[in-house]
């Protein structure tokens, strides 16, 4: 994974020494459940996901520069929302951020690196990031960044006890991407 970096953040690998870091907003009942898992109950457990994130390779630990800190994640997962566009090359952004530190801008900051990444660098034709209907702030991030609101799916949670939740899709092209930032 190749580091990333923006005014304010570093977007890099997960280390095993993050989990005191990842423990500190991964146990909070406003993060987890926003994103469909259950909070951490001990930093152990955020050691085993960070296990999981390295061997995944597809999530980026997001570091405030200021405080050499980690203070949230987000990815670029390999996920097709949408049956009818699956011969795009594509991926799906999802983040999280620990609670201390939103309303700064930080996520959409982070999420316009990815797209810049991924346009650019990776080639992709399109890019997802989705959201639970009840989660205000990320639908605000995905207006800020320019995605297009395209559908919503009704699905079950297997991490939160099969809770039912509807979620809403949004996708950005590379045409639109490059249109808008040029």
């Amino acid at each position: 994974m190749e580091t990333l970096i923006t005014e304010r953040l570093i977007l890099r690998e997960w280390k095993e020494t993050d989990s005191k870091d990842l423990y500190e907003y991964a146990k909070s009942e406003l993060v987890g459940p926003n994103a469909g898992w259950p909070p951490h109950k001990n930093e152990e457990e955020s050691k085993e996901i960070i296990k999981m994130f390295i061997r995944d390779d597809n999530t980026y630990a997001i570091v405030l520069k200021e405080e050499n800190k980690v203070i949230g994640g987000i990815g670029l997962h390999d996920r097709k929302p949408d049956d009818s566009l699956t011969e795009l090359k594509q991926k799906e952004i999802g983040y999280v951020l620990n609670p201390k530190y939103w309303g700064r801008g930080i996520i959409p900051e982070a999420v316009n690196c990815l797209l810049k990444y991924g346009f650019n660098e990776l080639n992709l034709d399109l890019i997802w990031c989705g959201h639970f209907d009840f989660n205000n702030n990320s639908k605000r991030v995905n207006e800020k960044c320019g995605f297009k609101y395209r559908f919503q799916k009704n699905e079950k949670l297997r991490l939160l006890d099969n809770k039912e939740v509807t979620t809403l899709y949004y996708c950005m092209f590379k045409s639109h991407y490059i249109e808008h930032n040029y």
